[in-house]
């Protein structure tokens, strides 16, 4: 693989530029840590995906790409040699690994491409109206898996699932189906069948495109793993607004997905996070791609 250098001031303004960024997108969680306070929408990126705002500061260039020294001040690269995955270039600077990480997590790298390249390939499908989170509360009373008021109320979010048909895709999100709503979705996801099953429409699809990325750092450079955790953050906040619970105390509207207008609203919202995801799922197959075929 032909690789492509940094110079010092290339790569630093890069990485002070990612750390800004990085700092303000985690600048909220990192204020609710020091007072103990929660989040029922901002959270879900930290708590679920297991994010710690350090590793996702940290800046790398990724595959194909070698780092150098200032010439007046050698040296400024040699800690990243220090870092796991990270090996001295041919061409004398700092560069990824790649062979050490597909040793390591090969198939992983594999199983990412193959299911990113699967989704992006078929078409968009946004009619489930973000009924998922109904369904994790189907039949539950007052026993629900987030600390908020059910908007309708106990009685009123059944009946919002009886009403309609349930046809979600995504196995993350019908795990934690309630055992009563479980029999009522129209598939029965399994992590096994997730390639041939996973949409881009699907709200959890695009969200999990920056847990994904996450898991291939440093092969993926990370402007586009904060570009994927960006559009989860966006996803995130349509999830919730769309779900049964009450998120007015976020300042937030609810979308009513029970009516015609919430529904129209779900679904061109769900366009546009689809349109977004596309140049992401673009970009993380083709990384993979190059380093699982350097020779290409």
């Amino acid at each position: 693989m032909s690789l492509s250098p940094l110079s010092h001031p290339q790569w630093s303004a890069r990485q002070a530029a990612h750390a800004e960024r990085a700092d303000a997108a985690t600048a909220g969680w990192r204020a609710r840590r020091l007072t103990g306070e929660k989040h029922e929408i901002d959270d879900f990126l930290f708590t679920y995906y297991k994010t710690r705002p350090g590793p996702l500061r940290r800046w790398h260039p990724g595959v194909g790409i070698s780092l150098h020294d200032d010439a007046g001040a050698p040296g400024q690269i040699d800690e990243r040699l220090t870092w796991r995955w990270h090996t001295r270039a041919p061409d004398g600077g700092v560069t990824v690994d790649t062979a050490a990480f597909l040793t390591e997590r090969g198939g992983t790298v594999t199983y990412v491409r193959d299911l990113i390249a699967a989704t992006a390939g078929r078409p968009a499908n946004v009619g489930c109206f973000g009924l998922h989170e109904w369904a994790m509360v189907y039949k539950q009373g007052d026993d629900t898996r987030h600390m908020l008021p059910l908007r309708l109320g106990a009685a009123g979010t059944d009946e919002v699932v009886e009403a309609h048909q349930i046809r979600c895709s995504h196995f993350d999100a019908f795990r934690f189906f309630t055992p009563e709503a479980a029999p009522l979705n129209r598939l029965q996801p399994t992590r096994d069948d997730q390639p041939a099953l996973e949409q881009p429409g699907c709200l959890h699809a695009g969200m999990d495109l920056f847990k994904w990325t996450h898991k291939l750092l440093p092969l993926l450079p990370s402007e586009l793993v904060l570009d994927c955790f960006e559009l989860a953050r966006d996803i995130r906040l349509l999830d919730m607004q769309a779900s049964p619970y009450d998120v007015s105390r976020f300042g937030e509207d609810a979308v009513m997905i029970e009516t015609p207008e919430g529904k129209a609203e779900y679904s061109r919202r769900q366009r546009t996070f689809a349109d977004r995801a596309a140049p992401l799922r673009a970009q993380i197959v083709e990384r993979c791609d190059a380093a699982l075929n350097p020779g290409r």
